[in-house]
C-alpha cells in the first residue's frame, strides 16, 4: 500500500502539472476514440501499452478478456459496451488477449476450479474458444487458445445491439490483438471484420 500512496504523491507532484491542461479540459469532456477490452492481468496495461493519454481508451478489462453473449439484465460488461458504443461513439474496439494467460491456462490445462466456482461459471463464456481448438496438443496449446478466444469474444461482441447497429452502418471497426508479454509486441488477428493494419 505504500507503494501506492507514494505514487499519487508522485503523480501530484510531477505528472499532474505537466498535464494541467490536459485534465482541465478532461474535466468537461469525455470522447474516447477507441472501446479496449482486455484482462484483467496486472501485467497487462492497455495505456501503457499503446502509449495513449488520459481520455483516449474507454477501458474494460475482464478475467480471460471475456465478453458474454448478450443476454436481456442487468450485467456491466454489456452496459459498458453499450456506454461506449451508443453514447461515446467509440470508432473503434479492440479485443487484446495476451501471452500467458492465466484464465486460458486454466482451460487448456484444464484445472481443478471445484474451490473456485465463480472463476468456473465464468470461464464458461470460453466454451466456444475452446471448442476452436479441440484436437490441439502439445506446448502451443496455450497460445492457440489465446487467439482463438479473442476471435470469439469478438463473436460474442457483435451480438451486443449496440454492437450490431454500428456495425451495420459501418461506424466501429472490431480489431483482435494478442500483446506478448515478454517480447512487448503486437500481433493482429484477422477478424471477418476488415480492420486496419498496425503499423510495422
Amino acid at each position: 500500500m505504500q507503494d501506492l500512496i507514494e505514487g499519487v504523491a508522485q503523480f501530484q507532484r510531477d505528472v499532474y502539472p505537466a498535464k494541467e491542461g490536459l485534465f482541465a479540459h478532461l474535466a468537461t469532456t469525455h470522447h474516447p476514440s477507441t472501446l479496449f477490452i482486455s484482462c484483467s492481468d496486472a501485467r497487462v496495461v492497455p495505456e501503457l501499452i499503446t502509449q495513449s493519454e488520459p481520455g483516449e481508451l474507454f477501458v474494460i478489462r475482464t478475467a480471460g478478456n471475456l465478453v458474454p453473449a448478450y443476454t436481456p439484465g442487468p450485467d456491466g460488461v454489456a452496459a459498458s459496451i453499450e456506454y461506449a458504443v451508443s453514447v461515446l461513439g467509440v470508432s473503434d474496439i479492440v479485443m487484446c488477449g495476451h501471452s500467458a494467460c492465466g484464465a486460458m491456462t486454466a482451460l487448456a490445462e484444464q484445472h481443478d476450479l471445484s474451490c473456485a466456482p465463480a472463476i468456473a461459471d465464468w470461464l464458461r463464456h470460453a466454451d466456444a474458444s475452446r471448442a476452436r481448438i479441440a484436437g490441439e496438443s502439445g506446448a502451443q496449446e496455450v497460445d492457440v487458445l489465446v487467439q482463438e478466444n479473442v476471435l470469439a469474444q469478438l463473436a460474442n461482441l457483435a451480438t451486443h445491439p449496440s454492437v450490431a447497429r454500428a456495425l451495420k452502418t459501418k461506424s466501429v471497426t472490431l480489431h483482435g490483438w494478442v500483446y506478448d508479454i515478454p517480447s512487448g509486441t503486437i500481433t493482429e488477428l484477422h477478424t471477418s471484420v476488415p480492420s486496419p493494419a498496425l503499423a510495422a
